[in-house]
């Protein structure tokens, strides 16, 4: 079975005392929104969280999610994804994406896991933009989780990421949802706003 890791550790510093991953979308919190994508692929859920992320925890306590409390999260998203993979369970190869992409969907998952079935001969698999940029999820083989242990700084996991362009394996999505977060209360508004004339 294989893993999906959510990284929900950011301190949203960007919204001005907001919080995006308890934003309201389709009249859920964001995070427990993406959660419940994860869920309906089947496999195990594990959600990496900070060390004060107490109202997080509260919008994902009656999931059948498993919820990681990262110290390394203070030293930024290298310290996240290093704390997180350390304490996920064996196996073949686990799923990482952000908390905040508010419009990835199930089948976006799906999708990626599909890509591995297919591409066996990659060592990663992720979501793309239309155009061919690289986003999430990703899909990481087994093989790599010793790179996760040296990770620093704030750079996430692109010092991993790029040497591999070569074993990697676009799945591109008809839109930019592999890309799109949003930071800022004027970005989510303007999100908001973009949906209201759909």
């Amino acid at each position: 079975m294989i893993p999906i890791l959510i990284l929900a550790a950011g301190t949203s510093s960007r919204m001005r005392g907001g919080d995006k991953l308890l934003e309201e979308v389709r009249g859920e919190p964001l995070l427990r929104l993406q959660a419940q994508r994860a869920l309906r692929t089947g496999y195990q859920v594990y959600i990496a969280l900070g060390p004060d992320s107490h109202a997080r925890a509260v919008v994902l306590s009656d999931l059948d999610v498993t919820c990681l409390t990262i110290p390394e999260a203070t030293e930024g998203m290298s310290g996240t994804m290093r704390g997180a993979v350390a304490k996920l369970p064996a196996a073949p190869a686990f799923m990482m994406l952000l908390g905040d992409l508010v419009a990835l969907e199930t089948e976006d998952l799906k999708r990626v896991f599909k890509a591995r079935e297919d591409q066996p001969d990659h060592l990663i698999w992720r979501g793309a933009t239309t155009g061919g940029k690289p986003g999430h999820p990703i899909i990481f083989d087994a093989s790599l989780r010793p790179e996760f242990a040296k990770l620093a700084g704030d750079s996430g996991g692109e010092t991993l990421v790029k040497p591999l362009r070569e074993q990697t394996c676009l799945v591109p999505f008809h839109d930019d949802r592999a890309r799109l977060d949003l930071d800022t209360p004027e970005e989510w508004a303007a999100w908001r706003a973009s949906l209201a004339k759909k």
